[in-house]
C-alpha cells in the first residue's frame, strides 16, 4: 500500500521505518522540503536532522505535505498540533477521500498560565482546544471530504509501531471516528504494527477524552522515569 506519513519529528519516524519494514510504500511531507534537507542541528527534544536520519533510509520520498498527501491511499498526521490545521487544510484537494489517522496532541507551548506544571524541559504545554472541542474534530470540520480517525495518541509512538516492546504486547490502543471503513483501516494497520487489543471509543467527540489523556501520560512517564516504555490496559 502507499502511506503517507506527514511529518519528519521522531513520531514520525517511528512510522515511516515501521511502514517501510512492513513493505509499504512510504511517503513523507513536511512544510519546505529543502529546508527540512538542510538542517544540521538536532531539534529541541535531542532528535537528529531528519536528512541525515533519512540517507540512510533509501526509496522513501519526501515531498510537501500537499505533494505527499497526494501519493497516499492513507495517511497519517504526526504535524505539531498547534499548526496542524493550517498546514492539513492547504492539503485539502490531495486528502479528499482518504483515511487520515491523526496522533496529533494540541498543544500549546510556553503558555503564560498562573499556575504552571514545571517539567524538567520547562512548562507543561497547555492544551487547546480542550473540553468542548479536539484537534480531530477541527481538522474534520477544516476537511469535509476526508474521514478522520483519532487513534495512537494515548501512545509514544514508538510503541504504536511496536506494541509487544511492552508487557507483550498486552496493553490497549484506542481509535475514534465518524466512519466506518476508516475505523477499519486504522484498526487494520494497528493490527499489521502488531496490536490485539484495539477499542474502538466510538465517534470522533471521544477524541476530546484522548486529547486530554496527553497530560495524563506525561504524568506518568515522570513518575516511571523519562524514557522508560509503558503501556495502559482496560480490564474488562
Amino acid at each position: 500500500m502507499k502511506i503517507t506519513v506527514l511529518g519528519t519529528g521522531g513520531g514520525a519516524r517511528a512510522h515511516i521505518a515501521r511502514l517501510a519494514e512492513l513493505g509499504h510504500e512510504v511517503h513523507v511531507g513536511t512544510r519546505d522540503p529543502r529546508a527540512t534537507l538542510a538542517r544540521t542541528e538536532s531539534d529541541m527534544m535531542g532528535t537528529a536532522p531528519f536528512g541525515s536520519w533519512l540517507a540512510d533510509r533509501p526509496g522513501i520520498e519526501l515531498h510537501t505535505f500537499a505533494d505527499a498527501a497526494g501519493q497516499g491511499d492513507l495517511v497519517i498526521n504526526g504535524i505539531d498540533g498547534h499548526n496542524a490545521v493550517a498546514a492539513l487544510s492547504g492539503a485539502a484537494d490531495q486528502l479528499a477521500g482518504k483515511t487520515l489517522i491523526d496522533y496529533a496532541v494540541p498543544f500549546l507551548y510556553n503558555p503564560d498560565i498562573e499556575h504552571p506544571w514545571p517539567t524538567p524541559w520547562g512548562t507543561m504545554p497547555t492544551l487547546d482546544p480542550c473540553d468542548s472541542d479536539s484537534l480531530a474534530e477541527q481538522i474534520q470540520r477544516a476537511l469535509p471530504a476526508s474521514k478522520v480517525v483519532k487513534g495512537f495518541v494515548t501512545q509514544e509512538q514508538e510503541t504504536v509501531v511496536d506494541p509487544k516492546a511492552v508487557g507483550g504486547g498486552d496493553h490497549t490502543m484506542f481509535i475514534a471516528g465518524d466512519h466506518a471503513d476508516a475505523k477499519q483501516a486504522a484498526t487494520d494497520l494497528l493490527t499489521a504494527y502488531g496490536w490485539d487489543d484495539v477499542l474502538d471509543l466510538g465517534p470522533l467527540v471521544s477524541a476530546r477524552g484522548m486529547e486530554m489523556y496527553a497530560h495524563m501520560h506525561s504524568a506518568i512517564g515522570f513518575a516511571l522515569g523519562f524514557g522508560t516504555r509503558f503501556g495502559v490496559k482496560v480490564v474488562r
